[in-house]
C-alpha cells in the first residue's frame, strides 16, 4: 500500500499522525510542504476530493495574519492561489491512500481506512 502524508514537520497534528502510521507497521512517505512546497497538481486533485473550504486551513495563523482584503470574498480560485503562495495554510495532514483522501487526522479516520 502506497501511503503519502503530506504537511510540515513540526507541526504537533503531523507527529502524531505519522506517530499513529508507525505504531501500526504502515509504511509512508511524507512530504514536506515547507521544504518541497506544493503542486498545483495535488492541490487541484486535493479541492476536487474533498472542496477547498476544507483544504483551507482558516484557524491557523498565516491565515489569521492576512490581509482582510485576502480574506474576503474568498472563493475556490483565491482560496487556491494563496494556499500554493503560502502552504501553510493547507490544513493538515494530507494523507493520500490507495482507498482515498483523508485531510486532518483522526485516528478512528484513520484505523477504518488504513487496517
Amino acid at each position: 500500500m502506497t501511503v503519502t502524508i503530506y504537511g510540515i514537520k513540526n507541526c504537533d497534528t503531523i507527529r502524531k499522525a505519522r506517530a499513529w502510521l508507525d505504531d501500526h507497521a504502515i509504511a509512508h512517505d511524507f512530504h514536506d510542504h515547507k521544504t518541497a512546497g506544493v503542486d498545483t497538481a495535488s492541490l487541484s486533485r486535493w479541492i476536487a476530493a474533498k472542496g477547498w473550504e476544507t483544504v483551507l486551513n482558516r484557524a491557523g495563523t498565516t491565515f489569521r495574519k492576512l490581509p482582510d482584503s485576502d480574506k474576503a470574498n474568498l472563493d475556490a480560485e483565491k482560496a487556491t492561489a494563496l494556499m500554493l503562495a503560502q502552504p501553510s495554510m493547507i490544513r493538515r495532514p494530507v494523507l493520500e491512500h490507495p482507498g482515498g483522501l483523508i485531510v486532518g487526522f483522526k485516528s478512528e479516520r484513520y484505523a477504518a481506512a488504513l487496517l
